[in-house]
């Protein structure tokens, strides 16, 4: 049997009542969604072949979310050596598809209460550490599969030592921010809108111990949406203010925090250029190399404000004029 075979032997099992399967999504990794059509409800059904995924973070996860009163999809059922999980149905309309000039404020305000909320969470030991080896390795798959495999370049000695540099630069930056629980891509694909407890959250299994600013980051640098830089201006400020309330450990001085955001946004983006290339390259899927040239202007534009990231800036002009986007 192929894997949706498998995946309907195992429903049948579980509902015991008639069902049929549609596509929910699929995302970057190998997992897919399918949405579970019942005669009194829908729910989903995640497909997380185990060669290649784990469910064991999803689960742990989820129930880190809920038990803090967050909106993730609560676990039905699930066979974890089987790579299957059943999951209630946060609906279709992703931030991304409803996100407004009319709307933003109201929906970016309440994705920020929950990132509160979200990083309130005392994880101790759970998960994993964005630590500086991690962060590297996320860091070089610019070099390897941005520079090297989609542009076909090769840096010599000066060059490379500008890279090197920079990378050193950012994660010292990076690893002495507060460190809190970090969903990883807390952005307008991942977020559901919804009638109550809006946002949903999705998609948070890779979620670690690591930045502050790393998720507001994902949010407000988004690869899918751009926003004016006075309106991320004041989200920024309003999340800042309310994450002092809340006692979270951010930066007493906007401009410092404000500064490390940016970094976080740097760092990101790097990998997410080195992550596009190979989904592309590696992987067949090619839509995301749409979404290159925006993130290469956050880049350009990061990088550009702050004397320490110069040199990058000017070797990234260098490699990958501005005018040319993602060539």
């Amino acid at each position: 049997m192929d894997r949706k075979q498998q995946l309907e032997a195992w429903l049948t099992q579980v509902l015991a009542q008639p069902f049929h399967l549609t596509v929910a999504s699929a995302d970057a990794s190998f997992r897919r969604y399918f949405r579970v059509h019942l005669p009194d409800r829908t729910l989903i059904a995640m497909d997380a072949p185990p060669s290649h995924e784990d469910c064991q973070p999803f689960v742990q996860v989820a129930e880190l979310l809920l038990e803090a009163g967050l909106n993730a999809p609560e676990i039905v059922a699930q066979a974890l050596q089987e790579g299957f999980l059943l999951l209630t149905d946060l609906g279709d309309d992703t931030y991304l598809s409803q996100l407004t000039a009319g709307n933003a404020k109201r929906l970016y305000g309440d994705a920020c209460q929950a990132l509160i909320r979200m990083q309130q969470v005392a994880v101790n030991e759970q998960l994993p550490r964005y630590d500086e080896a991690l962060l590297m390795r996320e860091l070089q798959l610019f070099p390897e599969w941005y520079l090297q495999t989609h542009l076909g370049l090769t840096l010599n000695p000066q060059q490379q030592a500008v890279l090197d540099e920079t990378f050193a630069r950012l994660i010292r930056n990076i690893v002495q921010q507060p460190q809190v629980l970090v969903h990883r891509d807390f952005h307008s694909r991942n977020l559901m809108v919804t009638a109550a407890r809006n946002p949903g959250i999705l998609d948070f299994q890779d979620a670690v111990v690591g930045a502050i600013t790393y998720d507001l980051a994902s949010l407000f640098k988004d690869a899918y949406i751009r926003w004016e830089e006075d309106d991320l201006m004041d989200w920024l400020v309003r999340y800042w203010q309310s994450a002092k309330l809340a006692q979270l450990p951010v930066h007493p001085d906007f401009g410092e925090f404000y500064r490390d955001f940016e970094w976080m946004g740097v760092q990101r983006h790097i990998k997410v250029l080195g992550i596009f290339a190979r989904l592309s390259h590696r992987d067949g899927k090619h839509g995301y190399l749409h979404n290159m040239p925006l993130v290469l202007q956050y880049l350009l534009q990061a990088c550009e404000r702050y004397v320490e990231l110069r040199p990058f800036y000017k070797l990234l002009i260098t490699l990958v004029p501005p005018v040319q986007g993602n060539a």
